[in-house]
């Protein structure tokens, strides 16, 4: 009895440490304004797949998550694309998992969302909760921006439509040699984030911009067209951050003020892969679960 006891109390304070790990602060540090969850390419399919690459281990990882997250005191939660592998029965299994969150929670487009049949393509974004596929929001001073990547895209549209002949028109026509799994922001989006961008200027809002595909650094993932993305960004100050998944393996880069963070997906790996992050007056950290890493990012005013 005795040595059940024991390991019970084990178990209880091992749960208890990894719940508080969110928020305890360290000696020296100011407590932070507020934090969130990240979770990238989830990407569930009922099939085993192959390699690192384990589509059904996703749904007890996102059930895991799921648990985690509700036991913080996290403001809200986001998935930055790529919930699931393909075909449309697969949000079946995911979505109401991850409507257990008790915390607002968004979603960002990801290419292999659209990886159902041609006639199902127009119904995702209202599948995932997404009355659009792009959007903003405010927490507390900052202005989080979700970008939908697949504005001009292979995977987003039937194929021959109108959009989808528009993407092989816009693909040739700037020679695009990024691959054609990716995609693109159009037009009018750019010119919605600029609004975006000018408005949170004049309110003196901090900005982190979330999208499913990388800009920076330069890889074979990245938005076909990245550097106008950057380019854009870079013209306000205001911007601190540039958050994405895709790139299973995670990335890192630090460009004029802005810190372009890639989270590893979920799908690759026995164990998991997701963040908690930290909003600090100067610095936003990131702690890293299962083989996701832990950052200190540095912001200026």
């Amino acid at each position: 009895m005795k040595l059940l006891l024991i390991i019970v109390c084990v178990g209880l304070l091992s749960t208890t440490l990894l719940a508080c790990r969110s928020i305890i602060v360290p000696p020296g540090k100011t407590q932070n304004k507020f934090s969130f969850g990240i979770i990238a390419d989830c990407q569930y399919h009922n099939e085993e797949g192959s390699g690192v690459r384990k589509y059904a281990k996703s749904k007890e990882k996102l059930e895991s998550c799921v648990t985690h997250f509700n036991s913080l005191d996290l403001t809200y939660i986001i998935h930055l694309g790529d919930f699931i592998d393909r075909d449309y029965e697969s949000f079946d299994v995911v979505v109401p998992i991850y409507n257990k969150l008790k915390m607002p929670k968004y979603h960002v487009l990801g290419n292999h969302d659209f990886s159902v049949s041609d006639d199902m393509n127009e119904k995702v974004p209202r599948k995932m909760g997404m009355s659009s596929s792009y959007y903003d929001f405010e927490v507390k001073g900052w202005r989080f921006i979700v970008l939908n990547g697949n504005d001009i895209s292979f995977h987003a549209y039937p194929k021959y439509s109108k959009e989808y002949n528009f993407a092989s028109t816009y693909y040739i026509q700037n020679k695009v040699s990024s691959p054609k799994w990716n995609g693109a922001i159009g037009e009018e989006q750019m010119v919605w984030l600029k609004k975006k961008l000018e408005k949170a200027t004049k309110k003196n809002e901090k900005v982190i911009v979330y999208c499913h595909f990388p800009v920076y650094p330069e890889n074979i993932h990245n938005l076909w067209n990245a550097h106008e993305v950057i380019a854009l960004l870079e013209n306000y100050p205001v911007v601190k951050g540039y958050v994405n998944g895709h790139n299973h393996k995670g990335n890192y880069g630090f460009k004029n003020g802005i810190h372009y963070l890639t989270f590893k997906g979920m799908v690759d790996t026995k164990e998991t892969a997701y963040g908690i992050v930290m909003i600090f007056t100067d610095y936003i950290e990131v702690l890293g679960y299962g083989r996701e890493v832990n950052r200190i990012l540095k912001i200026s005013d």
